[in-house]
């Protein structure tokens, strides 16, 4: 797939930088980069905000510099495994492998970075704990969204959640493995897939199977979700289009008061 851009997933903030389309309680803020507007150069142009992608770390260095200019503090980066490791975002400094990230103190920001995997952001209605979840398909199996969700510690009925640009169902194939890792025996889950053109390959939806984990927490409020990675190259990286490329960022905290 090629083309331009995906549906509408927030509002420009400045060149890079979006406003997630999300329904935020007063004391919450987020956003979401795009590839757009930095300085990183040839596979990486240009807003690329991962370290461990083989760019230049001078050209990180400055495009999460202009990032940070637009937060409360610098973000919790962390190391993303594809597991379902939970943290506090107050306590992450250098290197911590995890694939989520809570905070319940003011202007800490929790962030994900993805290329093709789904970002999750989180809050409650009384703005007292926010989230971001790093959710590909493996995340989504081993339990990610869940384990978030309890760490969390609020009724899940008071979360409201966003989801992220992620691969779309039409560019997404997998083979048998992963349609049984998130669908066996779960006929709700297995509407995510359409059998593919070739036997043993599928179409999956991770929107729609992020969904409905979060449904079944009791997660009824959930925004986003439908912009494809993968078919908006001007806009977002795509680790399945283009194999050696940047990550862009989602991003959540609370206002510090």
């Amino acid at each position: 797939m090629s083309g331009g851009h995906s549906p509408t997933v927030g509002r420009p903030l400045v060149p890079g930088l979006l406003c997630p389309d999300w329904a935020l309680p007063k004391g919450v803020g987020a956003l979401l980069t795009t590839c757009e507007g930095g300085v990183s150069a040839g596979d990486f142009t240009s807003f690329n905000l991962g370290a461990h992608v083989g760019d230049d770390p001078a050209a990180v260095a400055s495009n999460r510099a202009r990032l940070r200019a637009h937060l409360p503090s610098e973000p919790a980066w962390l190391d993303q495994v594809h597991g379902c490791t939970v943290v506090d975002a107050e306590s992450v400094t250098g290197h911590v492998r995890a694939d989520a990230a809570v905070s319940r103190t003011p202007g800490r920001v929790c962030a994900v970075m993805t290329a093709d995997c789904l970002p999750v952001l989180l809050c409650d209605d009384d703005a007292t704990v926010v989230a971001a979840v790093h959710a590909g398909w493996r995340g989504l199996a081993a339990g990610i969204v869940e384990a978030t969700v309890a760490h969390m510690a609020v009724a899940p009925s008071s979360l409201r959640a966003w989801l992220g640009p992620a691969i779309g169902p039409g560019a997404f194939e997998v083979g048998d493995d992963v349609r049984c890792a998130l669908a066996d025996s779960d006929e709700e889950a297995a509407q995510a897939f359409v059998a593919g053109a070739a036997p043993g390959k599928w179409m999956a939806d991770l929107f729609v199977l992020a969904r409905l984990r979060l449904r079944r927490l009791g997660v009824e409020r959930v925004d986003g979700g439908g912009a494809c990675t993968y078919s908006s190259p001007r806009q977002f990286y795509s680790y399945r289009r283009d194999a050696r490329t940047g990550r862009f960022a989602s991003l959540v905290w609370l206002d510090a008061h």
